[in-house]
């Protein structure tokens, strides 16, 4: 039955699919150390900085209102000082008008025009082998507002406290403020202090206006340090957003994207102008805008790493099914006329090592990078599987082959994984092309073995069971 071609095939095959349990260990690990990389990432992003998502300027006016109860209470001689009581002795009370001063909601304005400018510069902090792309950003913010409008919320006998009037700019994170902030009103330099408050919607930077009836224009200067994402949201009734980055591989996200961009090597720039009615914040209202309504108007970028080499790796893994096959499928073309065809044990071991690749090159990846460790994994393969080839195969000349199928399939597995877009249509036309190869040079393959005498087994039982005839003396 070994001689049966389409059973070497077969069993071949069915090697093959076995090979997806190393695969699938090697992809585990791949994976825990892509989850353990991003965990590295995010605490040092965290200490750094942080995601920063700016929501604001916001102009927040104190409410108060006049309010007359009647009240009752018990009367009092005012001789004595005793309770006055009727013939029955109940106490008589008489009746009187109280007015207070009680809070009301505030009003809160958000910005007629809005201009932010962005610019950040690029940096790297490491952790280990680990190594977190940062920002440092310096943000400046131009705004004025339509103080005017707030009468129109007020309700009957409400009043408006405009000296109490108060500014403020919400922050994911106050801790990667860097510098001096500051806020300019008119040329005014105003003090700015941090938002107090367990209301984790409330972190951010404040100031106390005073009158901003008489204040015209603002502007905000500040640096953050940043790591991951930058982001604002669209509070003004237009909003214009321009973000400058030398970081050259942005994702942009959000509610809005960009109307225009630019990105090059060098970095990128992009820019947003969006006007109020593409937003759902209103202009003047009584009801403090939640972080669900803020995050529904939102345009910003993520500094990412495009298809990193934890990534590629786990790729690999997937693909690695496909480069096992096809180095299977070439050892069983150039020995199927050997008198001692490749043993199952040894089509083990040739998968095995393809599948500690992977694993070789996320390790060396982490140390050297992923070009410098994939072209080191992969040599350090080939020259192992052609070393087994020649010696333990007994491929002989036929090694030369198996040489340039496998520097053939592993450069195409590089290409593969260095371009995610065009990743199944290099995968999907090797495996067409190995297909139709080994279809061309199996065309007058037998596959189902040597022919067998007729009648047997039968007649072999019946000649092995004859007598020997006698020798001639």
């Amino acid at each position: 039955m070994t001689r049966s071609a389409g059973l070497r095939f077969i069993i071949v095959g069915l090697l093959a699919f076995l090979m997806f349990i190393p695969l699938s260990l090697v992809s585990d690990v791949v994976r825990e150390r892509a989850d353990y990389s991003k965990q590295t990432i995010s605490g040092l992003s965290r200490e750094w900085g942080g995601k920063h998502l700016f929501s604001g300027p916001l102009i927040e006016i104190p409410v108060t209102e006049e309010v007359t109860y009647d009240r009752r209470r018990e009367a009092v001689d005012s001789v004595t000082g005793l309770t006055l009581r009727d013939e029955k002795g109940n106490p008589i009370f008489e009746h009187f008008e109280e007015t207070v001063t009680e809070n009301r909601v505030p009003v809160y304005l958000y910005p007629v025009q809005l201009d932010i400018n962005v610019a950040s510069e690029s940096t790297t902090r490491s952790r280990g082998v680990f190594v977190v792309p940062v920002y440092t950003a310096d943000v400046q913010l131009a705004f004025d507002f339509d103080a005017e409008a707030a009468e129109t919320t007020l309700k009957g006998q409400e009043v408006l406290h405009w000296d109490d009037a108060r500014l403020s700019v919400f922050l994911t994170s106050n801790r990667g403020l860097r510098g001096e902030a500051q806020l300019l009103a008119d040329g005014q330099n105003l003090a700015l202090e941090p938002v107090s408050g367990n209301n984790n919607e409330r972190t951010g930077i404040t100031a106390e206006l005073g009158d901003p009836r008489e204040l015209q224009k603002f502007k905000l200067i500040l640096a953050v340090n940043g790591a991951e994402t930058f982001a604002v949201t669209a509070t003004g009734r237009t909003t214009r957003f321009s973000l400058t980055s030398d970081w050259p591989d942005p994702s942009f996200f959000g509610t809005f994207l960009p109307d225009s961009r630019e990105i090059t090597d060098e970095g990128f720039t992009a820019s947003w102008t969006v006007p109020h009615l593409a937003r759902s914040l209103p202009q003047v209202g009584r009801d403090f805008p939640d972080q669900m309504a803020r995050s529904q108007a939102t345009m910003g970028a993520r500094f990412i790493t495009p298809n990193d080499f934890y990534q590629k790796a786990w790729r690999a893994s997937r693909y690695g099914i496909l480069f096992i096959s096809l180095t299977f499928l070439t050892i069983l073309l150039l020995d199927r006329s050997s008198a001692r065809p490749a043993h199952l044990v040894q089509y083990l071991m040739v998968g095995l090592a393809q599948s500690v690749f992977i694993l070789l090159m996320v390790s060396y990846a982490e140390q050297i990078g992923f070009g410098a460790a994939y072209l080191v994994a992969a040599g350090a393969t080939i020259g192992l599987l052609v070393m087994f080839g020649a010696t333990a195969l007994k491929l002989g000349k036929r090694v030369g082959l198996l040489a340039g199928m496998l520097v053939t399939v592993y450069g195409v597995l590089y290409l593969t994984l260095r371009s995610a877009d065009h990743a199944l249509l290099a995968g999907s036309t090797l495996a067409f092309m190995a297909l139709a190869l080994t279809m061309w040079l199996t065309r007058n393959e037998t596959w189902h073995g040597p022919e067998r005498p007729k009648g047997w087994p039968f007649q072999r039982r019946a000649t092995s069971d004859a007598p020997l005839a006698e020798k001639p003396a």
